[in-house]
């Protein structure tokens, strides 16, 4: 029998993070597991060639699990470099950070969490994943997968954002605001909930289409069918250029007079591993500190 391949990345600038996967890395190794980890990673941890190595872009593909160490920010960057390889495996998050949303594993956990790994006691939920592109001139300028959201916002110092929002062919509104923020059930508890969203369960099918700091206060946001193409069309003035449109506060392209922003369902789902009994609720009361009684 093939010995699992265990993909393993953490956040570059965090020691605890790298420490994690080099301990996670010995583990899985003394018990019948194979760690490949992210070649960055491996050097800013100083394991040299102790383990196989793969770039970030391929290490999905070489692997039957990815494990991300750090916060909610690393399993995001880890979600990207996974739905855009194509491969289809599933990712789990250990949590080296604070709040941390979807990396529900912490630190304490980890040994328990890599046998029921390795022993195959695990549950995957599959999770929306959404593709954002920027039309520019007629064509497609950039194309971005994104877990939580896809927000098209301002700079630190330009005015109020003019936005048409349409969904097919149905103008929504024209809302003057800092931004909109077009977010997945997963991701409805992080920009979304900030911007005064609603907090989505993960199981439905959903998209919040929600406006950060509306000029308006009757502006608010709105659930919409996953399948939805939204499209979002900013007025920008000529040669301004700190509009910017981002994919889960990962990646960023500026935007230009004449540019739309369509967002609709990517071809694929994005699969987390589960392995604990703890519910989405159990999650809530414990990230956001709601009373248990």
């Amino acid at each position: 029998m093939a010995r699992l391949r265990i993909g393993l990345l953490a956040r570059l600038t965090m020691p605890d993070a790298l420490s994690a996967l080099a301990t996670a890395a010995s583990w899985l190794d003394a018990h019948g597991a194979r760690p490949i980890v992210e070649a960055r990673c491996a050097a800013a941890a100083g394991l040299g060639t102790r383990w196989p190595t793969a770039d970030r872009a391929r290490l999905a593909t070489a692997v039957d699990v990815v494990i991300a160490f750090g916060g909610d920010g690393s399993l995001l960057d880890a979600a990207s470099a996974v739905a855009h390889s194509g491969a289809d495996v599933p990712l789990l998050g250990v949590n080296l950070g604070h709040l941390g949303f979807l990396t529900e594993v912490g630190r304490d956990e980890l040994e328990p969490t890599l046998d029921a790994v390795v022993s195959g006691r695990t549950r995957v939920e599959p999770r929306l994943m959404l593709r954002g592109r920027v039309e520019r001139n007629g064509s497609i300028a950039a194309e971005h997968l994104a877990l939580n959201d896809v927000v098209l916002t301002r700079g630190a110092l330009s005015r109020m954002i003019e936005i048409d929002a349409r969904v097919g062919e149905h103008l929504v509104c024209h809302v003057k605001a800092d931004g909109l923020i077009v977010a997945t059930a997963t991701g409805s508890t992080a920009y979304n909930l900030s911007a005064g969203g609603p907090i989505v369960h993960p199981s439905i099918d959903a998209v919040v289409l929600t406006p950060i700091a509306p000029h308006t206060l009757t502006y608010r946001p709105i659930v919409l069918p996953a399948d939805s193409d939204i499209t979002l069309q900013p007025d920008i003035e000529p040669g301004l250029s700190d509009i910017v449109v981002t994919f889960d506060g990962q990646f960023g392209v500026p935007l230009t007079q004449g540019d739309r922003v369509i967002v609709d369902r990517a071809p694929r789902e994005l699969r987390l591993l589960r392995t604990s009994s703890r519910s989405h609720f159990d999650m809530l009361r414990e990230k956001l500190k709601w009373g248990h009684g």
